[in-house]
């Protein structure tokens, strides 16, 4: 892409966010909004940028929910655990998850859950193969054709394709993520989701018909914002270089990203043995501040966190501090090397009700966070807390592959971040 501004734009559930980055220095021009149009995702593109110069259009979107997978893997502490970590990986939803032999009733959980894709796992390869094959044979019946994409046991990676294809489902296949007992390999089954988010989701009619909206769009938002939180971590000094967490509010979902310092991650553990990623998150599908507001008051409640109320900041504690507690359970899951986030020397928030709020408004909000004994309050401890007041974290990561020198000059320097008060919190 050779013209000197990219307009890049974040398509959410309730909010479609643009930024004018000027090339290749990456310098922010400007920063619109608009209400994402939910029968046409395009208007709320246009409506967004329509103040801006005229600029190729760069998106990620989450519109809809975001994608939403199921996974039918083999048994729960295995092959769908490992089929659900690869699915977060690729910034999915996870609506779903089955194990083992799927039943007439099973079918009918899973197409309730309404799937865009099915993430099909099961066996190491040259392993077990018959539940693959069932499953195969039971998905292939189904009278919803739901896109696949296949990650098991490698050797009959073949005939399960040919058992799909005659029930007509698409399918796009990759490497086992488990090709050993112990060894999670997410990352061929993490670019296929992409794929078939980009040609089935995108590329279909579900959220626009316009030809112009497959063209934009380049990955979903989670993606989009690792890579940005990715490159923030990266261009973080010697001085300040431990951990980053970026815990970005939305209307449907909460997500927690977190690129550990690897010297406090004991990195000597050898992660590709032990799964772990170098940078990771946790997608939170019931809470948001607007779709998804009742059911994080249930999840509020649940968790023993005060009742959020009607506030749309008070909601946005609410979210953060079940989302900052549920990424360390999943942390925790990951074993002696899963303790990134609570190392962290940065804790960023992101989100239209931390953005849009006084700033008084959010320091005290930072401290009911602060204060939670659950586990929100230790990620906090001892951390620089600031928000992401320009929305750049998303227009960061779609820069990254093909312009990184202006992705890492949008993060540079603080200048996207508004520290809250006090900056710092003793561990």
């Amino acid at each position: 892409m050779s013209a000197p501004l990219v307009a890049c734009v974040d398509i959410g559930s309730t909010w479609t966010k643009a930024a004018l980055v000027g090339l290749p220095a990456g310098e922010l021009l400007g920063t619109a909004q608009a209400a994402t149009d939910q029968a046409d995702v395009v208007r709320g593109v246009l409506a967004a940028t329509a103040g801006f110069p005229e600029a190729p259009v760069m998106a990620c979107s989450s519109a809809g929910g975001g994608l939403r997978l199921a996974v039918v893997g083999y048994e729960e502490l295995i092959s769908a655990e490992a089929g659900h970590r690869a699915a977060l990986s690729a910034g999915a939803r996870v609506v779903h998850v089955a194990a083992g032999r799927l039943s007439a009733d099973a079918l009918v959980r899973l197409e309730a859950a309404a799937p865009d894709v099915v993430l099909l796992v099961g066996g190491t390869d040259g392993g077990e193969a018959s539940v693959l094959r069932h499953n195969a044979a039971v998905l292939a019946s189904s009278a919803r054709p739901v896109p696949v994409v296949l990650a098991g046991n490698a050797v009959v990676r073949d005939e399960v394709t040919d058992v799909l294809r005659a029930g007509g489902l698409p399918v796009t296949g990759a490497d086992n993520v488990l090709p050993d007992i112990g060894r999670l390999a997410p990352e061929s089954a993490r670019t296929a989701i992409r794929e078939v988010f980009l040609r089935h989701v995108i590329g279909g009619d579900r959220l626009s018909a316009d030809p112009r909206l497959s063209a934009w769009v380049r990955t979903v938002t989670p993606d989009a914002v690792l890579s940005g939180v990715s490159v923030l971590a990266a261009s973080r000094t010697t001085a300040d270089a431990a951990g980053v967490v970026v815990v970005d509010v939305g209307g449907a979902t909460t997500d927690v990203y977190c690129v550990p310092d690897p010297d406090a991650e004991q990195a000597t553990l050898g992660r590709e043995a032990v799964g772990i990623p170098a940078a990771r998150r946790t997608v939170e599908g019931d809470l948001g501040v607007a779709a998804s507001a009742g059911a994080l008051r249930a999840a509020a409640g649940a968790e023993g966190v005060p009742p959020p109320g009607e506030d749309p900041l008070g909601l946005g504690v609410a979210a953060v501090t079940v989302a900052l507690r549920r990424h360390l359970r999943a942390e925790a899951a990951l074993g002696p090397g899963g303790a990134g986030a609570r190392t962290a020397g940065l804790v960023v928030l992101s989100g239209g009700v931390f953005r849009h709020a006084p700033p008084a408004a959010v320091d005290a909000a930072v401290g009911r966070i602060a204060a939670d004994s659950g586990g929100a309050g230790s990620v906090l401890a001892g951390a620089t807390v600031a928000v992401d007041g320009s929305y750049v974290l998303a227009a960061a990561g779609l820069l990254a592959g093909d312009h990184p020198g202006a992705a890492t000059g949008l993060l540079s320097g603080g200048r996207a971040f508004r520290p809250t008060t006090p900056t710092t919190r003793p561990r």
